[in-house]
């Protein structure tokens, strides 16, 4: 073979073995913008799928303080790591001045849930302009006052001296109300640690024996503030017909009898 073939025929293996080296160095490089595609994909996917789940926007993040023993020690805006602060402070109010409104339950259940364009966080004006904050009366059927428990409002104490009760109402028109007929079209009214402590009878420990030896329903007037319960409205959504409540309550007449006279109505203060 002479020299010049000899040469020839290295070049070609050269090249040959070039060609494998790119050819490898492509695929190497295929794989490796496929599992970048890949990683993003599945990226994006659980970031659409954390959205879905995420809390809401425009909660914030406030320390609790030291010491926290009791509602005392917990600010109005509560405290925790997302919480709405002006939804909170809305809860906490301790008094509420004013003549009290008459309202129906019926009136409650038509107010607008969800209010139109307000989000968590938001200032409380477009609330405040449909009747939050106002005092009012109401007259219902009460049928349960459930034990609360740990949230931010209350700096998530979790003594049954500093939390929430719910008590569930229902229209005093309903003939034999039941919770399972009529929990899904009930309003809401909550006693409040902060109430409390200047009422201490506003307490579901003296509530529920009185609508439990009503045989599961007790005629009531609640008085307290008119609120909204934004967080409620917008996720965490409750049996009930909407998420207006009487919050907190800061007065309760009881009635046991069928038919109530105004002599009837007893004061549980009382």
């Amino acid at each position: 073979m002479l020299i010049s073939d000899i040469s020839r025929l290295a070049l070609a293996i050269q090249s040959k073995g070039e060609l494998l080296v790119m050819r490898r160095s492509v695929y190497i490089i295929a794989l490796v913008l496929l599992a970048l595609t890949s990683f993003t994909v599945s990226d994006a996917r659980r970031a659409n799928s954390f959205a879905a789940f995420a809390p809401p926007s425009g909660k914030i993040a406030i320390k609790c303080p030291s010491p926290l023993n009791d509602i005392t020690d917990c600010p109005d805006t509560g405290c925790g790591p997302s919480l709405d602060p002006l939804l909170n402070q809305a809860k906490n109010v301790r008094t509420v001045g004013g003549t009290p409104e008459t309202m129906t339950i019926k009136q409650m259940q038509k107010l607008p849930d969800p209010v139109p364009g307000f989000k968590i966080g938001d200032p409380r004006d477009p609330l405040t302009s449909l009747g939050e904050g106002k005092l009012i009366t109401v007259e219902a059927w009460a049928m349960v006052a459930r034990k609360g428990g740990g949230e931010s409002c209350n700096c998530k104490l979790l003594s049954v001296a500093d939390t929430d009760n719910h008590i569930v109402l229902v229209a005093p028109s309903v003939r034999n109300p039941t919770l399972v007929k009529n929990e899904p079209t009930s309003e809401t009214a909550e006693f409040t640690p902060r109430v409390r402590l200047d009422h201490p009878n506003l307490a579901r420990a003296k509530l529920q024996p009185l609508i439990t030896a009503g045989g599961g329903k007790l005629k009531v007037r609640i008085t307290g503030q008119l609120m909204f319960d934004s967080e409620h409205s917008l996720g965490h959504h409750l049996k009930r017909k909407n998420n207006w409540e009487v919050h907190p309550v800061t007065g309760l007449k009881y009635c046991k009898k069928k038919t109530c006279s105004e002599s009837d109505w007893k004061d549980i203060e009382q």
